[in-house]
């Protein structure tokens, strides 16, 4: 459990309007292409396991960045009796359908399903790059600032728990811990942000982490 040994330098103190500016300005503006070589995944700690094979499942997720003072990142805790991640802290969204129109369409019907947040509240403000999971996923971010005064409802089939989390505690490199795991007879390394008593980890922190190296990297 030892933290990276990258500068810890502090966040600016962003409000809503500056987040959205800096994210419009270095986020990706249109979807980004599914075999991008050079995007991120759990392999990136594991280099002698190599890249995922192709194939992977396309999913969706709405990393929503909560326009409250100071800003907050809104995640979830996935119920334990689902077939995949279950129990795990995680963004809305999952599976992109044949009908949804977009990557951006998917996440926003699975949040509304996933806890009712209304579309309303949600301004998207650009994408990340892919990011493939070991378990057999690539998932395509959307990044959305989200207007306070929402109501959220729980979905009892697939989430345990809706919490937020500090922006800035997110984005701040002291809180990028690489932990590790054995898994098929093997040591997995992964990025955590514990934060209380919600243990952050695996593909959630890495989009994390993608998002800090987007925002805030020379």
């Amino acid at each position: 459990m030892n933290p990276l040994s990258a500068s810890n330098m502090a966040i600016p103190d962003l409000d809503a309007a500056a987040f959205e500016r800096l994210a419009r300005a270095r986020l990706l503006a249109s979807p980004p292409l599914l075999n991008e070589p050079q995007s991120p995944g759990d392999d990136d700690l594991n280099p002698g396991i190599g890249r995922f094979a192709s194939g992977l499942r396309h999913a969706a997720v709405l990393v929503p960045i909560i326009a409250r003072s100071p800003l907050t990142v809104l995640l979830t805790a996935r119920t334990e009796h689902l077939p995949s991640h279950a129990g795990q802290i995680a963004f809305p969204g999952g599976k992109v359908e044949t009908h949804d129109a977009s990557p951006l369409a998917a996440a926003l019907r699975e949040t509304r399903e996933e806890i009712a947040l209304d579309h309303a509240f949600i301004e998207p403000v650009g994408y990340l790059p892919p990011y493939r999971t070991g378990t057999g996923f690539i998932i395509t971010p959307s990044v959305a600032l989200v207007r306070p005064g929402f109501k959220l409802t729980a979905n009892p089939d697939e989430v345990a728990d809706i919490f937020e989390v500090p922006f800035a505690f997110l984005m701040n490199e002291a809180n990028h811990e690489v932990h590790s795991r054995v898994w098929n007879g093997a040591e997995r390394h992964f990025y955590a942000m514990p934060y209380g008593q919600h243990y952050i980890w695996g593909a959630t922190a890495g989009i994390i982490r993608t998002l800090h190296r987007r925002l805030f990297s020379a």
